[in-house]
């Protein structure tokens, strides 16, 4: 799609609109508060790895099977198991309505009303898992219609941080490799913003816990994001408006 001049804005989903964290709420019914948020938090670690694994392979998988094997991966470590494939089932069916962080809803509200802006989902996750989630997540899906666009990295078959898929979003937009600083990347992870720097883009990097950046990946400023923000509304103040 094209962007008719606006500023592209492309906002990562898992860990930047959507807490990760948040599906240790349905872990809890299996293993209680205190061993779910150890599950959640390791399921999350693997899930990661495992794409980063894939990248350096050469190889890909769907982002929902990463999903569910690294959820048997979190079980094992922790010594602990689900009663059947039903109950499996019923978590991956929870990852697609994660919560949204607090500040989601007033930032897309104040997003909506923009008419300099194209903001764009642009995720890991598979066309099926990340339309689940924008069009039927209770917290999400009345914002669907801000964005403009969903950009997977299915068709390409890499995972960030990788440069083509960066370059997949670039193609999607109307945009050049020459033109990849006229893009925006909005994320909550570090090596997310890392790999769109790598390849020109501008970056933000939402820092709700407040602890500053300390990647050390790439020096000076190609490995730095261009702003920092506590909250997500930061992000239309500086970026769209």
């Amino acid at each position: 799609m094209a962007s008719n001049g606006n500023t592209i804005i492309a906002f990562d989903l898992y860990g930047t609109l959507l807490s990760t964290e948040s599906i240790a709420k349905e872990l809890a019914k299996h293993f209680g508060e205190e061993k779910a948020a150890a599950v959640a938090a390791t399921w999350r670690k693997y899930q990661l790895e495992y794409t980063w694994r894939l990248n350096s392979m050469n190889q890909y998988l769907p982002f929902s099977t990463i999903t569910q094997r690294s959820l048997h991966h979190a079980l094992s470590e922790n010594n602990l198991s689900l009663p059947s494939d039903e109950a499996v089932s019923s978590l991956m069916s929870a990852y697609d309505s994660l919560s949204t962080f607090p500040d989601v809803a007033p930032t897309l509200e104040s997003l909506a009303d923009q008419t300099k802006t194209t903001p764009v989902i642009f995720s890991n996750g598979t066309q099926e898992m990340v339309s689940n989630s924008v069009n039927h997540s209770p917290e999400l899906s009345p914002y669907a219609k801000v964005f403009q666009d969903i950009v997977t990295v299915e068709e390409v078959k890499k995972f960030k941080p990788h440069p083509d898929v960066y370059f997949h979003l670039a193609k999607n937009m109307g945009k050049g490799k020459e033109q990849m600083g006229e893009m925006w990347l909005v994320s909550g992870n570090p090596f997310d913003v890392v790999g769109a720097k790598a390849v020109g883009m501008k970056a933000v990097w939402v820092d709700r816990g407040g602890a500053g950046w300390v990647d050390g990946l790439v020096e000076g400023k190609h490995g730095r994001p261009d702003l920092i923000v506590r909250k997500l509304g930061e992000v239309v103040e500086a970026v769209g408006g």
